[in-house]
């Protein structure tokens, strides 16, 4: 699949940051912007890396900015979500889950766990334990040679977060790229690897609303590599044709078929 550019879209619920104003001191124009000068700003470190072409999608804007055409031409799709997961339309999610049925890489951020497109894509309910604390996060990176890790750190620490921890109820992942541990004790896998029909899906745990995640230079890195490891390597439309056949078949008697099993069993008694 040739191409000159990824076209990404980074989507967030953007309710916290109108509703409250500690948080919309945090992420002004809101976390999806933040997200969004992160990638462009930050080079992935990939000798085959693409030049992103970046865009954003909230959730109350006409089909929550996700209309069908404009998926047809996401490449990967950054989503970030918390306390309106209800509110994301059926359709909408149907639209996704196509998409990265097809291709489309999806990068799953934070509380976008509970999102109805992660749990639908991964099939199990995706709860897991979490505490707001302002405690420090220590990610380890557990496989320094996934394409998501470069140019990272042996580990990485985030001097307040809130913490996540397992029992995360997902499938075992493909790939573990990232692992945490919380000053609390507990530990987490947090650079989750899936793929789903011809898409990649990544989940990334850090970004809780209140804490300045998203202007950190390394959880910038993890994500500008992250969309280059999910980028699509095809895009196959999904169809279950019948097909003809490539050589002769040879004509045979269609009784034993026909007749069922049994039938055909005793037949050749």
């Amino acid at each position: 699949m040739q191409q000159d550019k990824i076209s990404v879209i980074v989507w967030n619920e953007y309710r916290h940051e109108r509703e409250n104003e500690a948080i919309r001191a945090v992420y002004p124009q809101g976390m999806h912007h933040t997200i969004a000068a992160g990638l462009e700003a930050t080079p992935a470190r990939s000798r085959a890396a693409l030049p992103l072409q970046v865009e954003t999608a909230t959730l109350d804007e006409p089909d929550h900015g996700l209309s069908a055409e404009r998926l047809e031409g996401c490449d990967v799709l950054i989503w970030w979500g918390h306390k309106a997961h209800d509110a994301v339309s059926d359709a909408t999610v149907e639209l996704i889950q196509r998409r990265v049925l097809e291709g489309m890489g999806l990068i799953v951020l934070h509380s976008g766990h509970f999102s109805k497109i992660f749990r639908r894509l991964l099939g199990t309910n995706c709860s897991l334990k979490w505490r707001e604390a302002d405690e420090k996060e220590r990610l380890w990176v557990v496989e320094p040679s996934h394409p998501i890790a470069a140019g990272l750190p042996e580990y990485f620490e985030l001097p307040y977060e809130e913490m996540y921890g397992e029992r995360f109820d997902i499938p075992a992942p493909d790939e573990l790229v990232l692992l945490s541990w919380f000053e609390g004790g507990e530990v987490f896998r947090s650079g989750c690897c899936w793929q789903r029909g011809h898409g990649r899906i990544f989940y990334f745990r850090p970004g809780h609303e209140a804490y300045p995640t998203y202007h950190d230079a390394n959880i910038q890195q993890v994500l500008a590599n992250a969309v280059q490891w999910a980028a699509p390597r095809v895009q196959i439309v999904d169809q279950c044709p019948n097909a003809p056949a490539l050589e002769p078949i040879k004509a045979r008697d269609m009784q034993f078929a026909k007749v069922g099993i049994l039938q055909g069993a005793e037949d050749l008694k």
